[in-house]
């Protein structure tokens, strides 16, 4: 007798912007991956264990709310200055991508360039493992990954935002493009 599929379910950020850089630019400023804490409201630290191609691991601190967390992550596959692709490695499934798309089309008259950024991550939210955090009494696992489903997004884009704000070195409304969103938010 077969044994039934099990059903993952998957939720994705995928969030993008345009920048007025060039694509190397922008490879080369998402390369540095430790500078991310600078971006995040809940990622405190990043500390570095290769020099960021692939193989390279990540242990990045998070803190929110009573909560504190690191997560482990590492770079799966680079193909500059187009992409770069990552997987969490501990207590989560979950990957992501970083891509970079030049877009002569959309380039301002008073501009070099228009690049696309864009941010893809994609987890299945059950796969949480629940003893990766030290949790309070009375609180539960479920409810630590509903109040964190939104925070993810508002997450990826502030992290966009405050990365166009220093690829162009000044500050502009950034018009965000959201392509799909967590399934349960």
């Amino acid at each position: 007798m077969p044994i039934p599929a099990t059903r993952v379910t998957v939720d994705s950020v995928d969030v993008s912007t345009v920048v007025y850089v060039s694509p190397a630019e922008v490879y080369e400023f998402l390369m540095d991956f430790p500078g991310y804490a600078r971006y995040s409201k809940y990622l405190t630290d990043v500390e570095q264990r290769g020099d960021g191609t692939p193989g390279t691991q990540y242990a990045l601190r998070f803190a929110w709310w009573k909560l504190s967390y690191t997560a482990r992550s590492e770079v799966v596959a680079v193909d500059p200055p187009d992409q770069i692709d990552w997987k969490i490695t501990k207590d989560l499934d979950a990957t992501g991508r970083w891509r970079i798309t030049s877009l002569p089309e959309e380039r301002p008259e008073d501009e070099d360039h228009a690049t696309e950024v864009r941010l893809t991550v994609n987890f299945d939210p059950g796969s949480a493992s629940s003893s990766a955090l030290d949790l309070p009494r009375l609180v539960s696992m479920d409810w630590v990954i509903e109040k964190v489903k939104p925070l993810i997004q508002e997450e990826a884009e502030r992290v966009v935002e405050r990365i166009v704000a220093d690829l162009e070195g000044r500050r502009r409304d950034v018009e965000l493009t959201i392509h799909t969103s967590p399934d349960a938010v």
